[in-house]
């Protein structure tokens, strides 16, 4: 299922840092810098991304586990670089390395787990769980 999807896939995206990507602006602090939840989705954008040509028909990835070390302070109006690389494929289960740079250097680093799932049985999977009425 994964055949195509092979370690050292990578992949590059440029993020401009803007007003709405800030700790002050996303609530997760009261700076005017990079926020950790906006970096957090770069980097999994990025790794994401990087799988589209891979992916069979119908398929999609879903993240499942992301753990980043956010570094460094980034301005309003700096850009920053992601990149991902796929270091590990189990079945289903797509393991990543992350970096992001600013124009300054290393901004963050991490690992993220992404899983293959095929859309229609991944939502009506979901669409079942909302409609069981169990909760935890």
């Amino acid at each position: 299922m994964t055949e195509a999807m092979k370690t050292g896939l990578s992949g590059k995206a440029t993020f401009s840092v803007t007003p709405e990507y800030t700790a002050a602006a996303m609530g997760s602090g009261d700076l005017p810098v990079l926020a950790t939840p906006a970096l957090i989705a770069f980097m999994e954008r990025t790794a994401k991304d990087s799988l589209l040509a891979h992916l069979p028909a119908g398929a999609t990835t879903v993240g499942t586990r992301i753990s980043i070390s956010h570094l460094a302070p980034t301005l309003v109006g700096r850009t920053v670089r992601v990149e991902s690389c796929l270091t590990e494929v189990e079945d289903r289960r797509l393991r990543f390395t992350l970096q992001a740079f600013d124009e300054s250097g290393l901004v963050g680093k991490g690992e993220h787990e992404r899983c293959l799932v095929f859309s229609e049985a991944f939502m009506e999977r979901a669409t079942e769980r909302a409609e069981s009425g169990i909760t935890p």
